[in-house]
């Protein structure tokens, strides 16, 4: 049995990935630390928590937690997920998997090191609509892959305009704006698809000016061995002309879904066009929590992990690197 305990309760485990510790087959969630202690404490009671800490270290040490979930913001994923796996603990930690890829670097040695594995938060990897995408993809039904397009618009909150902004577009805790939160995932779901990036050049402004971070980019790439992805990514459109959109063109049709809206998968080809559902699931992280759990308990293995994040920021830092020099 594998027994959680999550560092930083905060909302993204109130949904996507807490109960998924709970539901999922060989897995329990044993302990939550928040450093507001009561806050820890409603998440306990109100998620049906043996144990809360306000203290990381007392619960990295708790020896009835045998793997750590690290849900703070990017700037401490490093060390966090460092002191756990010198514990002798696997580490899960939120995307972006840290700051930049040398802190990356250094969770990879620490959990090559300590002989633990260490696993990121990707969970594209695991979802049916993005499988079915890959399933398509490499039963070649839409010919050899010529070019994706990505297009991702939204408009700014209003927290944003304000004085007091969130964490999200604070580079100094978050690596950057909206593009390495939300890019991140297409990015590394692109890696799994097609192989590693390479070849990266971008335009990064910050057009809105309501705070440091990047808020329009623009970029191309070089996926696995010969296939162009080009992408646009705003953050500050009007209300009504947001956008989320994946195109793969390939010789024979093209594939068309959503990275975040759960809408069905399109497949065009001369037959006609066919649309695969992609319900919205109950819990985003369950079905990789599920995978990660499987290869703790030996019988599975986790299609992303330190490694294969990693690659992702890397290819975030060369794409922001004329912005933040």
């Amino acid at each position: 049995m594998i027994s959680w305990g999550i560092i930083g309760c905060g909302n993204v485990t109130e949904v996507k990935s807490g109960p998924a510790f709970q539901k999922a087959e060989g897995s329990k969630l044993q302990a939550v630390m928040r450093r507001n202690g009561d806050l820890a404490k409603d998440y306990a009671k109100r998620h049906n928590v043996p144990v809360w800490y306000s203290d990381a270290d007392k619960l990295i040490h708790d020896p009835e937690v045998n793997a750590v979930y690290i849900a703070t913001p990017p700037d401490s994923h490093a060390e966090l997920s460092i002191r756990a796996m010198q514990a002798g603990k696997p580490a899960y930690v939120e995307k972006p998997m840290a700051l930049n890829y040398t802190e990356c670097v250094s969770m990879i040695e620490a959990s090559e090191k300590y002989g633990v594995p260490l696993f990121v938060a990707y969970y594209c990897r695991a979802l049916p609509g993005f499988l079915k995408v890959k399933e398509l993809v490499e039963q070649g039904v839409i010919g050899e892959i010529r070019t994706v397009n990505i297009q991702l618009y939204k408009s700014a909150g209003e927290g944003e305009k304000g004085s007091m902004k969130p964490w999200r577009v604070k580079p100094e805790v978050a690596g950057g704006g909206h593009f390495v939160d939300l890019a991140s995932h297409q990015l590394d779901y692109l890696d799994y698809l097609l192989g590693p990036a390479s070849k990266v050049h971008s335009i990064v402004l910050n057009q809105g000016n309501y705070y440091e971070a990047e808020d329009l980019v623009s970029a191309s790439f070089l996926f696995g061995e010969n296939v162009v992805v080009t992408g646009s990514w705003c953050f500050t459109v009007p209300p009504g002309m947001e956008r989320d959109q994946i195109e793969i063109i390939g010789s024979k049709g093209s594939i068309n879904f959503s990275s975040f809206e759960f809408t069905p998968v399109q497949l065009t080809t001369e037959k006609g066009t066919v649309q695969f559902p992609f319900p919205r699931p109950d819990h985003v992280q369950l079905n990789l929590i599920q995978l990660m759990v499987n290869e703790l308990n030996g019988t599975g293995v986790s299609p992303s992990t330190g490694i294969s994040g990693s690659r992702t920021t890397h290819i975030m830092d060369q794409v922001l690197a004329s912005y933040y020099k």
